[in-house]
């Protein structure tokens, strides 16, 4: 049986490496490689950068789709913090992103990113990721046009 050292960190340095190994995948729209290096766990949930109500499971029926969502992506993430006891792990990150997103053009989506991670059977498994785009800051007045929740249909608080 391998040997895990916990707070003395190589398996937190392993499941970092492993994470960052699994976005890269993801945002080049390599779903099959994010999926063997990331387990979610059968309660996972997503606050995406989107925002909206959490989302609850990871539906793998929609991994075609969850594919060609994003391409063309370039990858690094930086290391803010982690945390970790025997069972669980938290790993907060600045993943500085660039590539095409939802069919938009290329541009930069770093996101402010926060993970955890539960140890079970002898893995690592996601249980929980909340990500936004503010990783470049924004103003006051933006951030309160976001927390109102307008829309690009709807008017601005101009």
């Amino acid at each position: 049986m391998e040997e895990r050292v916990v707070n003395g960190s190589q398996d937190v340095a392993n499941l970092t490496q492993q994470t960052a190994a699994a976005n890269a995948a993801l945002m080049r729209g390599d779903i099959d490689r994010y999926l063997a290096l990331t387990e979610h766990a059968h309660d996972y949930t997503l606050m995406s950068p989107f925002g909206g109500e959490p989302t609850h499971g990871f539906d793998l029926s929609r991994r075609v789709e969850m594919g060609r969502f994003f391409s063309s992506g370039t990858f690094d993430q930086e290391v803010v913090a982690t945390y970790a006891t025997e069972d669980l792990a938290v790993l907060v990150t600045i993943e500085r992103v660039c590539g095409e997103v939802g069919g938009l053009p290329k541009q930069d989506w770093s996101l402010r990113v926060t993970q955890v991670f539960r140890h079970e059977a002898n893995a690592w498994q996601l249980v929980h990721r909340h990500a936004d785009p503010l990783a470049n800051g924004i103003s006051l007045k933006l951030a309160a046009v976001l927390a109102l929740g307008v829309a690009d249909d709807r008017p601005s608080i101009e």
